[in-house]
């Protein structure tokens, strides 16, 4: 890429996508153009269509997805399906059309099987069953995969996927039913000091491992491949290392103040037993994450309280 070349981000109003937003910016690329769901339903083919027709973006972060935690994941199974489905379908199809010269798919690790060996390596996509609570979202995501990798072997564009491990950091998403584990801590522990309470109750027997990066160390990793990577096979992006959801509670408990104590419900439901990405793809090829997760949930934290603030 060019600091001259016409990219586009989708979903450049996420955590994900304002990350890739900021990078850009700050590496002195000038010619970046996006659009909010209101201005373009990327669920419209036609409106997506005629988006690239006009814009004719050379490249693509495609970064747009409807998102969610365990519950709304499970609440809400057939818009994660349809509507993540739709908007990947139209987007990719729409950059074959007008000849984007390379498109980055962003997905998840929810796209692993549910028992598959750890650390999840790239080549173990659909070798076992996914996670039942969020299996439409999952499926939408392989298909996102499968389309890149359909495009490239029939017509030969450069359509490469990435799987980002578990997210959080700047712009994340903290509402309370609809968020992913770690904001969901930081705004339960934040709300149990403000209201004095003895104690934070934690879904689960707190003993599932989850990895976590930062978002902006994503962004980083996604340019980095986005200029040196161009082959058909999806990379894992992640730090390599896990804990688990009882010593992440810990840890927002110290960064947060919180000075109660932790219980744990196991009358809810865990998910996964354990999502740890091989990133000796990414390793390998010269890149590694910057960001340590204290630090990361200490800067995660203070956004989260400028977003309070904002809303008073």
């Amino acid at each position: 890429m060019q600091l001259t070349s016409k990219i586009y981000i989708a979903g450049h109003r996420g955590m994900v996508g304002s990350a890739i937003k900021r990078a850009l910016e700050l590496k002195g690329y000038k010619n970046l153009v996006y659009r909010s769901s209101g201005e373009l339903d990327l669920r419209n083919q036609q409106a997506v269509h005629n988006f690239f027709a006009e814009e004719q973006p050379e490249y693509v972060f495609l970064a747009a997805a409807k998102v969610g935690g365990i519950v709304a994941n499970n609440t809400y199974r057939a818009e994660f399906l349809y509507d993540n489905l739709v908007m990947e379908a139209n987007m990719i199809h729409a950059a074959h059309k007008t000849g984007v010269k390379k498109l980055m798919f962003l997905g998840s690790s929810c796209i692993y099987p549910r028992l598959a060996p750890q650390p999840l390596k790239e080549e173990y996509l659909l070798t076992g069953l996914l996670e039942p609570t969020n299996e439409p979202y999952a499926i939408a995501k392989i298909a996102g995969i499968k389309l890149c990798e359909a495009y490239r072997d029939q017509y030969g564009d450069n359509f490469i996927s990435v799987m980002p491990t578990n997210l959080y950091g700047i712009g994340d998403n903290y509402h309370p039913q609809n968020s992913h584990v770690l904001p969901a801590l930081i705004r339960r522990f934040h709300e149990a000091k403000e209201n004095n309470s003895p104690v934070v109750v934690i879904w689960g027997s707190g003993t599932p491992l989850r990895e976590f990066l930062y978002a902006d160390d994503l962004a980083d990793a996604c340019l980095f491949l986005m200029e040196h990577y161009n082959e058909r096979e999806l990379v894992n992006i992640g730090t390599g290392t896990d804990l688990s959801i009882l010593e992440l509670a810990k840890l927002v408990k110290e960064v947060t103040g919180f000075e109660g104590r932790i219980e744990l419900d196991s009358s809810k439901p865990d998910g996964t037993p354990r999502k740890l990405m091989d990133v000796n793809r990414l390793h390998s090829l010269g890149w590694k994450h910057k960001t340590d997760l204290k630090e990361g949930i200490q800067l995660a934290y203070h956004d989260f309280l400028r977003q309070e603030f904002a809303e008073r």
